[in-house]
């Protein structure tokens, strides 16, 4: 009988674990979003945010989608040569890019980059006893650390977004009009054609959850980090896989609710 029960104790236990992570990253989330509304708003930590989630995010969001795109027109036109589909290709890019490349690979390199950064130096405020030292002069950890990142995040990711999405369809142009002989009159007619308003509205609606997922979960592990170098260590690590789970559960979810019917 205890070998029947030990297993079932075991998944017992690992589900009431998951079960309170859970209510306590609901907890964490309902919090940062009271204190939105509250003031005092930080004004400078927020403009020191939107700096570092977006303008020095930048490079690594270009070159990601860059070579993205080009490397998924080269993969759309030997698919689509298999079926003498070749055309396809500007139209397939672009739907592609906009509505489920652009938003994830943009989200996931802000997880690397962002997140990553986030939690450290959150974790490592809280081990050096910055955060106590912030409470001693009347000033809210959250509102202070978490408020100007998470809502950095939900601004200014929207618009990398955009600008990768750009990026990486001009990555499907140049491949496919110097490697794949296409017009190229003909291959930005055919984008702008294929794409809708509504593609692009969701491209940026999940762009806004992802950033939102990617800074949340930073400053959330950096919170609730151990003590000493490994706790700082533990909590980055932690801080980019959540990210990066959340925002493929997210994309998953998101794509369903907007594109079902």
């Amino acid at each position: 009988m205890s070998r029947v029960l030990s297993p079932l104790a075991i998944l017992g236990a690992l589900t009431l674990s998951a079960l309170a992570a859970l209510g306590r990253l609901a907890i964490f989330t309902g919090q940062t979003f009271v204190h939105m509304i509250r003031p005092p708003f930080y004004i400078k930590e927020f403009g020191a945010a939107l700096m570092n989630v977006g303008y020095f995010s930048l490079p690594v969001i270009g070159l990601t989608t860059l070579f993205t795109g080009g490397a998924l027109a080269l993969q759309i036109y030997a698919g689509g040569a298999r079926f003498s589909a070749e055309a396809v290709v500007p139209q397939i890019v672009a739907i592609g890019i906009v509505r489920e490349l652009g938003p994830v690979m943009v989200g996931l390199m802000i997880a690397a980059r962002v997140t990553s950064s986030i939690a450290a130096e959150i974790a490592t405020m809280k081990v050096t006893e910055q955060l106590d030292a912030l409470v001693t002069l009347s000033t809210h950890p959250m509102k202070y650390l978490t408020v100007p990142r998470v809502l950095a995040g939900i601004v200014v990711v929207p618009a990398l977004v955009a600008v990768g999405n750009i990026i990486g369809i001009m990555g499907g142009w140049a491949v496919a009009v110097g490697t794949l002989d296409f017009n190229s009159a003909t291959y930005l007619q055919n984008t702008a054609d294929f794409l809708e308003t509504s593609d692009v509205v969701t491209s940026l609606a999940k762009g806004a959850v992802n950033g939102g997922i990617a800074t949340l979960m930073g400053c959330y592990y950096g919170m609730n980090s151990g003590r000493g170098a490994m706790g700082v260590g533990k909590a980055t690590k932690g801080s980019v896989e959540a990210a990066a789970v959340l925002i493929l559960a997210a994309n998953f979810i998101l794509t369903g609710i907007f594109f079902s019917s």
